[in-house]
């Protein structure tokens, strides 16, 4: 994918704060610091469109990207870290579903996981629940350049395992492996997008 324009478009809480929904938008969706922001900057060849932390819990509101004038990626706050503040962290679950129910024009959601750790609740939860809204789901496996190849395949499998053990997975064959470093995976993840 050629990326002309890579542009934030805005932040919002809420439904009368969303940017009008003129675009097919893609959310990235995973618990916090499994690189929900840095899949974003590589994809669309940016190294600071959505903004990275080594903190978690950083991104804390819903964040719009306009992408080639064509695509609008949002990036939702991670969820399951602890250190942020309770009523802070009261508020990410409601927003995150509100989004993810009512935004009619929402055509994949991206969910994303470290390959080093094995799925948590939240994941399993949100992975049923994708599935009975029936919105169609990309696994993404992150850091994979952090493990060597038989670790990744050995991880991939058991990942994917665990999760098939609680909903349906409606991705490609097994989940796409990315890197941030390398940009292994980046291809495949586009090759969905526009195949939607």
């Amino acid at each position: 994918m050629k990326i002309l324009s890579a542009e934030f478009i805005k932040s919002a809480t809420a439904p009368p704060h969303y940017p009008e929904g003129v675009f097919p938008e893609v959310a990235f969706v995973g618990r916090s610091n499994v690189g929900k922001s840095s899949l974003i900057n590589v994809l669309v060849r940016r190294k600071n469109l959505a903004k990275t932390s080594n903190t978690p819990g950083r991104t804390q509101l819903v964040n719009f990207f306009l992408i080639n004038q064509h695509y609008v990626f949002v990036d939702l706050p991670g969820y399951g870290f602890a250190r942020v503040p309770e009523a802070v962290r009261r508020t990410w679950g409601p927003m995150v579903e509100t989004y993810l129910k009512e935004r009619p024009n929402l055509r994949l959601v991206i969910l994303i996981i470290d390959i080093r750790r094995d799925p948590t609740a939240h994941d399993m939860e949100l992975l049923r629940w994708f599935n009975h809204y029936r919105i169609e789901v990309l696994l993404v496996l992150t850091k994979t350049d952090k493990l060597s190849k038989s670790q990744v395949r050995m991880r991939a499998r058991r990942i994917t395992e665990t999760l098939l053990e609680v909903a349906v997975l409606k991705t490609p064959p097994g989940p796409v492996l990315f890197s941030a470093k390398t940009g292994e995976g980046k291809d495949v993840i586009w090759s969905f997008i526009e195949a939607l």
